[in-house]
């Protein structure tokens, strides 16, 4: 059953010594995958992100997420704990592939919300580009 819901993002992006910080608070949805196996997460991007009028799908199970985000900027991501994937990024400047490498995902979204932490790194070529940290709560919208 799909829930209205809440949603406060922060995303940290570290690269040499620079740290660049992102806050996101917006509405969206949460519903279980079927069979129960995970939760999707719907929500629209703002200005803050850089990506305004775009939505943004994350499946979350075990210790995989993707994240695909449609609009005028497509992009299909792949976080999984352990692995490294190739991902299609696209920007209002032009797409390109990134490496995606997971270090850490911790989830203790149920039918009711909860926080999302991942914890990767983006390359370019297998050149570093940024380490980033993500931290995602979800919970229920009672308005």
């Amino acid at each position: 059953m799909e829930k209205n819901v809440c949603i406060n993002i922060k995303s940290i992006q570290r690269a040499d010594d620079d740290e660049d910080v992102t806050e996101l608070f917006t509405y969206g949805t949460l519903s279980p995958m079927p069979n129960n196996n995970g939760y999707i997460v719907k929500y629209e991007e703002s200005e803050a992100t850089g990506f305004q009028g775009n939505n943004v799908t994350l499946d979350i199970k075990d210790e995989v997420v993707r994240m695909s985000r449609h609009g005028n900027s497509e992009s299909s991501l792949i976080i999984e704990k352990g692995k490294k994937h190739h991902c299609h990024y696209g920007t209002q400047y032009g797409d390109f592939m990134i490496g995606i490498n997971a270090d850490d995902i911790r989830s203790t979204i149920t039918d009711n919300g909860g926080d999302l932490y991942l914890k990767y790194t983006v390359d370019i070529n297998s050149d570093f580009l940024s380490e980033n940290e993500m931290f995602i709560n979800i919970c229920e919208r009672t308005e």
